[in-house]
């Protein structure tokens, strides 16, 4: 009899399937409006600010991102709709704008920052100005140490003064 009970338990009843959901990464820390101040003995060297800003175990992801190196030889500048700060690299996506105090400046749709080389990169096209100088390319990779210019396909309109004798 109880081999008959447990027999028909056994055809007529299947566990249950329980489903197990992964779970994203949860941040440590969300902040907004979110401002990241860098200090070292010689004072302040970044400022990082974003509409808001989550911290994670190993990197900062920053939304309306507004980045400034001070840590370098000219002030830089970069803002952008997204950015991600993790070891020492921030990259930009969207409306990448990238300025420098002497007058460079540059847009594109990604760019990644060393801030630890000083070298920003690009490979999804840009549209660099320099005063009245306008520049267009493929790839654009900048030397903010060495005010050092690679880029690849380049289309140049260069404005010339007229020297008066």
């Amino acid at each position: 009899m109880i081999l008959l009970i447990l027999g028909s338990i056994y055809i007529f009843f299947k566990p249950l399937e329980i489903k197990q959901k992964q779970f994203g990464e949860i941040p440590l820390l969300e902040l907004s409006p979110f401002t990241l101040y860098e200090l070292d003995s010689t004072g302040l060297r970044t400022i990082m600010k974003g509409s808001s800003g989550l911290r994670y175990k190993n990197r900062y992801v920053v939304n309306d991102i507004d980045y400034m190196d001070n840590s370098k030889k000219y002030l830089a500048n970069m803002q952008a709709n997204n950015g991600v700060y993790k070891n020492n690299i921030i990259t930009l996506t969207k409306d990448v704008h990238y300025a420098r105090e002497d007058g460079l400046s540059f847009d594109t749709q990604k760019l990644i920052y060393n801030k630890t080389k000083a070298i920003a990169t690009s490979n999804v096209g840009y549209v660099a100005h320099r005063g009245d100088d306008t520049f267009k390319g493929t790839y654009i990779r900048y030397n903010n140490n060495k005010n050092f210019i690679f880029s690849k396909n380049v289309t140049a309109k260069i404005q010339l003064q007229e020297v008066s004798q």
